[in-house]
């Protein structure tokens, strides 16, 4: 077997975790199975959560009688989606550290009980416009701390469970369903919202009931644990510091004084600058105290430090495609071709099923086969196709024709799952066995950290692209339809983040901009045009193509920056681990 970075030997944490593995194999045989199944479902669940609520909250906004595009509800917007992914983003590392003191599968199997519960009171909103919008964003973020639990030491579980010869294929299932359940999240919250909008939050609960069941009585500890305490200091710092910077790129794609964008606003700039500055503490913690949460000295490792960078990268522009697509299908594309914009959440979770399904159909096999041939060439290709989507995309017209879209968003579902199987399995490959809960915490923290930074920078990428050309197409647009001038010109001057929420929440722009200023009943104003199918995505696609190329473009580059960290990562980090026995044996006999 030829190993091109061959990590260190292993200490003895990791000779007992594979001598406790082979144990269990003889009594349980199919025991790694059932944790992969048991875990599989729980990231399943977790990351469909992550990306459910996308389509859902029109549904969730008019089951609790609010506007979210009225002034001073859009915080609540922006935290049904946010509290969710800052949640698991930023406990995943401090629960992967519990899970190595502790417990993986105590600490996983607590997850899901915390998981379900929030997930039954999230059902049951007795409250109503913003204190019912709080209880949903409070227990959200409760369901996101159950989330990070059983992300952060699922990828743990199976390393612990599998040997070196089948662990890319365990983890590049369990990778797929976690990828999987982001684009699933979209097409299930479209379908159940249009039934029930506490449906959207109700099928996590018999999900959770059996898995958390299914956990506690089926799976064991196969790893040794580290004894130990946790790192108070650097939970601390790391959870502020984490919290702030995203909680500050996200409020920058809003409005501030004259300016469409936030990112001049002293608060933003604040939270951003304290967020760096608490994650250096972090780092300075990290390395002064005796027992840190997680050590730094695993980033020199080129699988795990290029590993992660390769997933950040990746995460992030999946999470900025998806958002895009959203708005492109939503706001211009599903209208022109007659489906109403109360329809278009859940069409738009229809027409992106390619994106998911070049994610299945590639996921799994290339998990398999870098088991056989490592995972260089899968996961640097992989991101290098993903790169060369994000242009095509930007080839076709803004109308373009379905089947030559579903064929690029196959193809980038395709580069993304090869790339996602691989990356884990070299990550987690890439650790001693002692450190895999945190290591897996952190490999999920930059999973997680990715989607959250993703909605901040491609939102204001998109809004940059949109304010230079829509006020005016805004403005010549309105008055051919008979809105007078000074009425049109104060619409065009709104920042454009408005409609883009508009259009995202399934709204039809123009009443939302025009509606509230009378003039849609006065004599000479065009009303049927105004809010028709056609006008507002005839009006922004110009605008919207040029913003999409900002977009694309900066997506484009960071698929080529993972898939050169992956290429130079190195190639196949599986440990040999009869052979890592035998040595340990002879050390042993050496000894006496």
């Amino acid at each position: 077997m030829t190993i091109d970075d061959k990590p260190d030997d292993f200490d003895q944490g990791d000779v007992d975790t594979v001598r406790r593995r082979l144990r269990l194999d003889q009594n349980h045989p199919n025991y790694k199975w059932i944790a992969l199944s048991n875990t599989t479902l729980g990231v399943l669940m977790a990351t469909i959560n992550s990306s459910i609520v996308i389509i859902s909250l029109p549904a969730i906004f008019r089951g609790i009688h609010l506007d979210p595009l009225a002034a001073g509800n859009v915080s609540y917007l922006l935290w049904l989606l946010m509290g969710y992914l800052l949640a698991s983003a930023v406990f995943v590392v401090a629960f992967g550290r519990l899970g190595d003191i502790h417990g993986r599968v105590k600490v996983y199997n607590l997850g899901f009980v915390v998981f379900t519960f929030a997930s039954v009171l999230l059902c049951f909103d007795f409250l109503d416009q913003g204190a019912g919008a709080m209880w949903l964003i409070v227990w959200r973020v409760v369901q996101g701390i159950g989330g990070a639990m059983l992300m952060a030491n699922s990828a743990a579980i199976l390393t612990d469970a599998f040997p070196s010869n089948q662990r890319g294929m365990a983890l590049g299932i369990n990778q797929v369903a976690a990828v999987a359940g982001s684009f699933l999240g979209l097409i299930i919250g479209g379908v159940l919202s249009e039934w029930s909008w506490q449906a959207v939050f109700w099928v996590s609960v018999p999900i959770g009931v059996l898995g958390t069941v299914w956990a506690y009585r089926s799976l064991h500890e196969v790893a040794a644990r580290v004894a130990g305490r946790l790192d108070w200091w650097g939970t601390v710092t790391f959870a502020v510091g984490l919290i702030a910077l995203l909680s500050g790129i996200t409020y920058g794609i809003q409005p501030y004084g004259d300016s469409p964008t936030g990112w001049g606003n002293p608060w933003v700039l604040g939270a951003i600058i304290g967020g760096i500055a608490f994650l250096g503490a972090f780092c300075w913690v990290e390395s002064v105290v005796a027992q840190p949460m997680f050590h730094l000295s695993l980033f020199r490792n080129r699988a795990f430090g290029l590993g992660n960078l390769a997933g950040l990268m990746a995460s992030v522009g999946r999470g900025g495609l998806q958002f895009m697509l959203i708005i492109w299908l939503q706001g211009i594309w599903l209208p022109l071709h007659g489906y109403s914009y109360e329809s278009t959440p859940l069409w738009a979770g229809i027409y992106l099923l390619p994106l998911t399904v070049g994610f299945l159909a590639a996921g799994p096999v290339s998990g398999y086969l870098s088991d056989r041939y490592g995972a260089r060439p899968f996961a640097t290709g992989g991101l290098a196709l993903v790169a060369v989507t994000f242009v095509l995309l930007l080839v076709i017209p803004v109308d373009f024709d379905y089947w030559v879209f579903a064929a690029i968003v196959f193809l980038n579902g395709v580069g993304s799952g090869l790339f996602s199987s691989p990356n884990t399995a070299a990550i987690m490959s890439s650790v001693p066995a002692e450190q895999r809960g945190a290591a897996s915490g952190m490999r999920a923290t930059f999973f997680n950290a990715g989607s959250a930074l993703s909605i901040g920078i491609f939102f204001s990428l998109m809004i940059a692209g949109l304010s230079h050309t829509l006020p005016g197409a805004l403005t010549s647009g309105l008055t051919g339809q008979g809105v007078p001038a000074d009425v049109a010109n104060t619409v065009a001057g709104l920042p454009p983040v408005g409609s883009l929420f508009a259009a995202f929440l399934g709204f039809n722009p123009i009443q939302e901009l025009l509606g509230p200023t009378g003039v849609l009943g006065q004599a000479g104003v065009n009303t049927d045009v105004l809010t028709g199918q056609s006008f507002f995505p005839n009006l922004i696609s110009g605008p919207f193509h040029s913003g999409l190329v900002v977009v694309f473009v900066a997506a484009a580059i960071l698929m080529v920056i993972g898939s050169v960290a992956s290429l130079l990562a190195g190639g196949r980090y599986v440990h040999d681990e009869a052979e890592e026995l035998r040595e340990a044996d002879d050390r042993a006999l050496a000894d006496h």
